[in-house]
C-alpha cells in the first residue's frame, strides 16, 4: 500500500512492525517479519534515509518509528510535488506535439509496427493509453493479438475506460472462448456478437486505431492510424458492425448467452412517444409518474438497444423500426 511513496513490500512490513513495537532492536523486527537480520537491518537503514525510522538515543542498538502522520505525510507531500511536476512536463510536450502536428503530412497519419513482440506490445500501450473508451472487433482466428489483454482491460476500467466489443461467434469456439467473454461481461463490458467481422479492429478514444497488415511472409504486422479520414472510415465501421450485432448476457452460472433481438417494452415506447412530442425528460417523468433517473436509465437503454450514440439518432431509429409508428 505504501508503494506509491517509495517503500518496497519489505520496507513496509517493516515499518509497520516498527510502529506497532514502538522500539526494537534488528534481531526482534527480523523475528517479527520473518526475514534475516541483514535484509531487516538494510531495509531499516533505507527507513532511516526516508525518515521514518531513528536510531534510540537513550538505548544504542534499538530503533523507534517517526510518527506516521508526520513522516509519512511529508513523503506524499514530496511525491504529489514530483506528480505535479511530472504533469506539468507531460502539458508542455503535449503542447509542443500539437504544435509540430498541427500539418502532418501523410506518412506521420501511419505508423508501420512489424514483428509479433513489438505488435503485442503496441496494442498493450494502446490500452494503457486510453482514457475514455476503447472500441474492438474480434475475429476468430488467433494470431499475435487476439483480443483486448486481460490485466490491461482490468487496469483501464479501474480508470473508468469504457470497453465495446463486438466479436465473431467463432469466438465462442475457442477453447478459452467462454471464459473470455464471461471475464469481460464480468468486468461490464459490452460485449456484442455477429457471424463475421470485416477485419480485427482496436479503435482508442477516437483518435487512435490499429488494424492488422496482411503479409506475404510469416511476420506478423500491423498499422496504427492517427487521428485522419482514415481513421474516421475506421471508426464508422466499428459502429456499422456494433449497430447490427446481438449483445451477450452473462446469467446464472456464468452462463453466457446471446440475446435475440432487442425491443422496447410498453414503458419505453410511452417514454419514446413523449420524448418525440417535445417533452423534456422531467416532463415524461412527470406525466408517468416515473423518477428523473429512471427515464434517463430507459432512454440510454434504448440507445444501446438501437446502436445509437445520440437522441437524433434514437427518434430515427424508432421510426425506421416502427416502435412509435402509431
Amino acid at each position: 500500500m505504501l508503494g506509491a511513496i517509495g517503500l518496497d513490500e519489505v520496507q513496509e512490513s517493516v515499518y509497520r512492525a516498527l510502529v506497532a513495537l514502538g522500539a526494537a532492536d534488528v534481531a526482534d523486527l527480523a523475528a517479527r517479519v520473518g526475514l534475516g537480520e541483514s535484509d531487516t537491518e538494510r531495509a531499516v537503514r533505507r527507513l532511516e534515509q526516508q525518515g521514518l525510522a531513528a536510531q534510540s538515543s537513550a538505548r544504542p542498538g534499538r530503533w523507534v518509528a517517526a510518527p506516521p502522520g508526520v513522516a509519512l505525510g511529508a513523503l506524499l507531500t514530496q511525491q504529489r510535488h514530483e506528480l505535479e511536476q511530472a504533469e506539468l512536463a507531460a502539458a508542455v510536450l503535449t503542447e509542443e506535439y500539437r504544435a509540430q502536428a498541427t500539418e502532418p503530412s501523410a506518412h506521420d497519419l501511419v505508423e508501420v509496427v512489424t514483428g509479433a513482440s513489438a505488435v503485442a506490445q503496441r496494442f498493450l500501450q494502446l490500452q494503457l493509453g486510453a482514457s475514455h473508451e476503447v472500441c474492438a472487433l474480434v475475429t476468430g482466428r488467433p494470431t499475435v493479438v487476439t483480443g483486448p489483454d486481460n490485466d490491461a482491460e482490468e487496469q483501464a476500467a479501474g480508470r473508468g475506460v469504457r470497453y465495446r466489443v463486438v466479436a465473431e461467434r467463432d469466438v465462442l469456439s475457442l477453447p478459452n472462448g467462454m471464459v473470455e467473454m464471461a471475464a469481460a461481461l464480468r468486468r461490464d463490458e459490452q460485449v456484442r456478437i455477429v457471424d463475421r467481422v470485416p477485419t480485427k479492429l482496436v479503435v482508442v478514444d477516437g483518435q487512435l486505431a490499429m488494424v492488422p497488415l496482411t503479409s506475404r511472409t510469416s511476420e506478423p504486422a500491423a498499422v496504427v492510424v492517427h487521428a485522419s479520414g482514415l481513421l474516421a472510415s475506421l471508426t464508422g465501421l466499428f459502429e456499422s458492425v456494433w449497430a447490427q450485432a446481438l449483445p451477450l448476457r452473462l446469467g446464472e452460472d456464468d452462463l453466457v448467452t446471446e440475446a435475440g433481438p432487442a425491443a422496447p417494452d410498453g414503458t419505453d415506447l410511452e417514454i419514446l412517444s413523449l420524448l418525440l412530442s417535445g417533452l423534456t425528460d422531467a416532463s415524461v417523468a412527470k406525466q408517468l409518474d416515473l423518477g428523473l433517473r429512471t427515464v434517463q436509465r430507459r432512454v440510454k437503454g434504448l440507445m444501446e438497444m438501437a446502436g445509437v450514440t445520440t437522441r437524433l439518432q434514437l427518434g430515427w431509429h424508432a421510426y425506421e423500426r416502427e416502435w412509435v409508428a402509431r
